[in-house]
């Protein structure tokens, strides 16, 4: 076949613009579109490649303006998020800041285990102009850029400083974005010169590529084992993450659950796979879990974890399983997680392991009395959650009662978007999850500006559900600015943004460190004291939010909250609701401990409270050995 003569550029979107995943005889476009922000060091490149491709072929890989690096990567994975990893968005940008912007982007997606293409440009690889504008020298690695810093948060990495490397870096750049057990961050340095120079390609380079996405059957002389532990169980307890809605085994997982009664708590990524008044459905489980999952996780003889990575808020630092003789049971796609907690190692796709589950347990199940006690224990949960919806004013409502608003207005196939702060903890205690895909929290770097950014790329992603972005107003000041691409791209979001002047997960957690809410409030600097225990900041947020183009309504109250969102629903663009909520009430008590150290010596006798409180806890960790 005939060469094809293109820039490194023009390659690059050919490439992306043919390339396919496949999963159970359904095909997806891989890449689906290209966010990006043009500067010197990506224009005359993909810049200009990205604008012919636009010109002469429409829809082979969409354009999409960001305001801002970081938050272009955040919904890139969102979008990877909502559709279960089998398709993503790339994000390119230009040399120097506007690369970095994109690195804690990078970290999120690689500890989410999420797939996502980075395209940063990057400095002349003919060194010819040396040093080129925004260029970091280094005077014993002259081969180094600031992009090396994705190196160790990207799952791939490799720059391209000749126009014969991109094949190998494209397709090794596939092949990790489409690895359910390898995915993350995928990084493709770019240098400004080589992405500009032309070159004679195969022209299969550009031919229709499908990457195949195989469901791994697990080790069948490791599922015996692990059956047979299961079946030595008198407590069993499934644990399930996010691991099991990409794979899309929520069936799966019910028919198991429903079979041998074996009752089920979910992590922050796993919460939806039941519905929450299921009678195997034991809510959140951990430091931020109900007191239902958490009770049964303590006295629990066998856990079973299903595609999660078992972080320490899952765990509640290593305390929540408390029963001395308690052994594990991972399934997992990637063998790093499998084998965590001295498991059973079970190496193998979530849906195809749960059903081989569910083919060898047909003739077993637990003792009707322990089935009873869990349901017991939910039904006992779901009643507190009532009660924390129904939380009065005074005069400010709580941030449960807000959640419970947003929760009764919402479908049922509407999705939840949030991150960080204390709404997250709240919501995977509170939030009454009745479809798979309808709760989207990242909790596993937590990032404070996720939400918005998030919730894009969620909505772009499933454009047919409505998408409720919930916000305080620390990580809306950290990162908002994509209300801009949303008004831009005609993208329907409703924000909750929720006002508690500060930062109300640090403030609560600083109380039990000893630090008194120090640091975490919005206040201004107090001229007698010399501290930042003035008045509250003269703030409006509705109104900044108002002068990015979205349509606002303001709450005061939660029957105004109620009516604020009924009318948010019938609007075709996106929407702030803006309530201000009291920091300082609480959500229910997940009965779970988090490890924070807490200092070891100190004249505060706050600080020296904690500290015992914190020295008890650390009695209760264990290492699963």
């Amino acid at each position: 076949m005939a060469n094809r003569r293109l820039t490194v550029a023009q390659a690059v979107v050919s490439f992306l613009a043919a390339q396919w995943s496949e999963r159970d005889g359904i095909e997806h476009r891989l890449i689906e579109g290209c966010f990006g922000i043009f500067g010197h060091g990506n224009l005359a490149g993909l810049g200009q490649a990205l604008l012919e491709a636009e010109i002469y072929e429409p829809g082979s890989l969409t354009y999409y303006q960001a305001r801002n690096e970081q938050a272009m990567v955040h919904a890139a994975t969102a979008f990877s998020k909502m559709r279960n990893r089998l398709s993503t968005l790339a994000c390119t940008s230009s040399i120097g800041p506007g690369a970095t912007n994109m690195v804690t982007g990078a970290a999120l997606a690689t500890i989410n285990r999420l797939p996502v293409l980075l395209l940063p440009g990057d400095a002349f690889a003919t060194r010819v102009s040396d040093p080129v504008l925004q260029q970091l020298e280094l005077f014993g690695a002259r081969d180094v850029s600031v992009n090396d810093a994705f190196r160790p948060v990207s799952k791939f990495f490799d720059r391209v400083n000749r126009p014969e490397q991109l094949i190998d870096a494209l397709l090794g750049g596939m092949r990790v974005l489409t690895d359910p057990a390898e995915t993350g961050a995928v990084t493709i340095c770019l240098p400004q010169d080589v992405q500009a120079e032309a070159f004679e390609w195969p022209s299969e380079l550009f031919d229709r590529r499908v990457w195949h996405i195989a469901r791994q059957a697990p080790d069948p002389a490791a599922l015996a084992r692990a059956v047979a532990v299961l079946r030595s169980a008198d407590r069993p307890l499934i644990v399930v993450g996010g691991g099991v809605v990409y794979s899309e085994a929520t069936e799966a997982l019910r028919d198991l659950a429903e079979l041998t009664g074996i009752p089920v708590a979910e992590t922050q990524a796993g919460k939806g796979t039941l519905p929450y008044n299921h009678p195997q459905s034991m809510g959140a489980i951990g430091a931020t879990g109900t007191t239902s999952a958490n009770a049964l996780a303590r006295e629990a003889d066998v856990i079973i974890g299903v595609g999660t990575r078992w972080g320490d808020f899952t765990t509640a630092s290593r305390t929540v399983f408390a029963n001395p003789t308690v052994r594990f049971v991972n399934i997992n796609i990637a063998s790093f997680d499998a084998v965590k907690h001295s498991g059973v190692a079970l190496v193998g796709d979530a849906r195809v392991v749960l059903e081989d589950f569910t083919e060898e347990l047909r003739d077993w199940s637990v003792d009707e009395q322990y089935r009873a006690d869990a349901t017991a224990l939910a039904r006992g949960w779901d009643q507190i959650v009532t009660q924390a919806y129904a939380v009065e004013s005074r005069p400010l409502p709580a941030q449960s009662a807000v959640i419970g608003a947003v929760n009764e207005i919402s479908e049922p196939t509407d999705v939840v978007v949030c991150a960080a702060g204390s709404m997250p903890g709240d919501l995977h205690k509170l939030w009454r999850t009745r479809d798979p895909k309808g709760y989207h929290v990242e909790y596993g770097y937590s990032c404070m500006g996720y939400e918005i950014a998030g919730g894009l790329g969620a909505k772009m992603a499933a454009p047919d559900r409505e998408v409720y972005v919930m916000v305080g107003d620390g990580s809306y000041l950290m990162m908002s600015q994509e209300l801009v691409t949303a008004v831009q791209e005609r993208v329907k979001l409703i924000v909750v943004l929720v006002e508690n002047h500060g930062f109300a997960s640090i403030g609560s957690l600083s109380e039990t460190v000893g630090t008194d809410r120090f640091g975490t409030s919005y206040r201004e600097r107090n001229l007698e004291t010399g501290r930042l225990d003035g008045a509250n900041l003269p703030v409006d947020f509705a109104m900044n939010a108002e002068s990015l183009g979205v349509r606002v309504f303001r709450a005061k109250t939660i029957e105004e909250l109620r009516a604020s969102l009924r009318a948010a629903k019938s609007e075709s663009g996106p929407v702030v609701v803006h309530i201000e909520t009291d920091p300082l009430i609480g959500a229910p008590a997940s009965e779970a401990w988090w490890d924070v150290p807490v200092a070891e010596v100190s004249r505060l006798e706050t600080t020296i409270r904690a500290r015992g409180v914190y020295e008890k806890g650390k009695r209760q960790q264990r290492r699963f050995l």
